[in-house]
């Protein structure tokens, strides 16, 4: 798999086609297509998890089709697999679903879409084609590598979902067969590049303990997003030990 992660270039971001330090469309093509289909093959599992979980083909299609977030999806049917209240699984979706509203944010300066293609550019902002536009060097990369990103993995996705909801019966016991771990391995897969520092390394590690720890006691989706305290934990332990290393150099 392609490493699309890379760190993006804030002192070029905005510029336009062209702009010196841009890398050849051919290379942002072929890593954003590895992307999309990297994780586009994991709407299989998603198609036989939510069939697994008692949702009809059409509920199932019609989730990838309007949600496309796949952590929320995977959230929405484990959440209901598990017994939970519909509401609450609901709720608890919607949460990891914010995150990308404030990607939106950061891309909407990056990519300077039309106006008239906004509202459909939206649908396609996920982790995937953030992380693909960032790690672009300007405008024209950033645009291409989130057109082509979000084109196939949608595409991808959908197709995918489709087969693994149509083959749940023929494959029986879902949960044997471990396909619900496919979409966190993809993004594991995808993060895993980007955790290069100390730093990054120890962010990584608190949440993973807060996830893990917080798992059997919270609902489903909720330890995700507490998860995310990780970086105010981690950047308070950074602040108190640059302080010591200060009273310590005047002394």
């Amino acid at each position: 798999m392609p490493s699309p992660v890379a760190p993006p270039d804030a002192s070029v971001e905005g510029t336009d086609a062209g702009a010196v330090g841009d890398r050849p469309d051919s290379a942002v093509v072929r890593d954003a297509l590895g992307v999309g289909i990297a994780v586009g093959l994991s709407g299989f599992a998603f198609g036989v998890t939510s069939a697994g979980s008692g949702l009809t083909v059409l509920q199932t299609c019609a989730l990838s089709l309007l949600v496309f977030t796949g952590a929320s999806q995977f959230a929405l049917v484990g959440a209901l697999a598990g017994g939970g209240n519909p509401f609450t699984a609901a709720a608890g979706a919607f949460f990891l679903g914010v995150r990308n509203a404030f990607y939106g944010l950061r891309l909407s300066q990056l990519l300077a879409l039309p106006r008239a293609v906004r509202p459909f550019a939206a649908h396609w902002v996920i982790d995937e084609t953030t992380a693909v536009s960032l790690a672009q060097r300007g405008r024209r990369g950033a645009r291409i590598g989130f057109t082509v990103t979000g084109l196939s993995l949608y595409v991808l996705w959908n197709l995918t979902t489709l087969l693994g909801a149509v083959g749940a019966e023929a494959i029986g016991d879902t949960d044997a067969w471990g396909l619900d771990a496919a979409g966190p391995a993809v993004f594991l897969a995808l993060l895993a590049p980007m955790v290069r520092t100390a730093r990054e390394r120890a962010v990584a590690a608190v949440a993973v303990l807060l996830g893990l720890g917080l798992l059997p006691v919270l609902p489903a989706g909720v330890p995700v997003l507490v998860a995310g305290l990780a970086v105010p934990i981690v950047l308070y332990g950074a602040g108190l030990r640059a302080q010591r290393t200060t009273r310590g150099n005047d002394r």
